[in-house]
């Protein structure tokens, strides 16, 4: 769908230090988003820079007809968008990709390194709807990070959140892994006994943020034979799998073929098991 979006609100959230912004648009595009897609925004109104950004759906208002954005400014491209004032107009692609599963039922963890965590809350939303029990663990630089990048928003939903910060400012001193492996190892651990295809069905996990970070998180659950997601992270041209920009390298567990996916169309959200993180054929 291409259309255009009304700027309902566009602000810095909590310190301007960590350049994160948020965009809320009233847009066609809230009727359909699903957790996990992303927009593909024209971000100047001429030729500089040519190409769109895709930014991930950070909430979703169905009613209201708006979903919000949330974009840390790191380049020419985010720095323009980010000059757009409210009233005005963005032309929008969207919604766009293959988003998150929500489980039937059990236990979903969703697990954020930095940014990675702006695509898991409207995900959380639908889990709770569902009755579903969840939780976010969450790894980041320092208390300023987290304040500035939307745990406000988290608090509000009345979501549970674990915090690791690198510094100790905030939560447990560590990773992300080192937390889950000291909220949520032992009772993993003590399950063990169960059988993998028993334990898939009430615990699912959603993984994004950094690769080394995806990678790691994915391993150990996978290994907990739970079921995971994970949405990946790349640079895309057309954002509709033509340009071949943001390939990735899957495995079919089926038929065990390898083959090239493309970030923008079969994913960004894949399961877990079909990532080849560091293949080389």
């Amino acid at each position: 769908m291409l259309g255009k979006a009304h700027i309902i609100a566009h602000d810095f959230v909590g310190d301007p230090l960590y350049k994160i912004r948020r965009l809320i648009l009233r847009t066609e595009v809230a009727r359909e988003a699903q957790p996990g897609q992303f927009v593909h925004v024209q971000v100047a109104k001429g030729m500089d820079p040519l190409l769109r950004r895709p930014i991930s759906i950070a909430d979703i208002q169905r009613e209201a007809q708006e979903i919000t954005l949330l974009y840390r400014i790191k380049g020419k491209g985010t720095e323009i968008l980010s000059e757009a004032k409210v009233g005005e107009e963005l032309s929008l692609m969207g919604p766009l990709g293959h988003g998150f599963t929500l489980p039937a039922r059990g236990e979903l963890i969703l697990v954020a390194g930095g940014i990675g965590v702006f695509p898991l809350l409207p995900l959380a939303k639908a889990a709770q709807e569902k009755n579903l029990d969840v939780s976010l663990y969450w790894g980041g630089e320092n208390k300023g990070f987290f304040t500035s990048s939307g745990l406000d928003l988290w608090q509000e939903a009345r979501i549970p959140v674990f915090l690791s910060s690198m510094d100790g400012s905030i939560g447990e001193k560590g990773n992300v892994l080192d937390l889950l492996k000291k909220q949520v190892g032992s009772r993993l651990n003590h399950g063990e006994g169960a059988t993998q295809a028993a334990q898939s069905e009430v615990l699912s996990v959603a993984v994004c943020g950094p690769q080394v970070m995806t990678q790691v998180v994915s391993d150990y659950f996978l290994q907990k034979g739970a079921a995971v997601e994970v949405s990946l992270e790349e640079r895309m041209g057309c954002a509709v799998g033509a340009c071949l920009g943001c390939v990735c390298t899957l495995k079919d567990k089926v038929s065990g073929r390898i083959y090239r996916g493309k970030v923008c169309k079969d994913g960004p959200v894949f399961k877990g098991e079909e990532v080849l993180w560091d293949y080389e054929g």
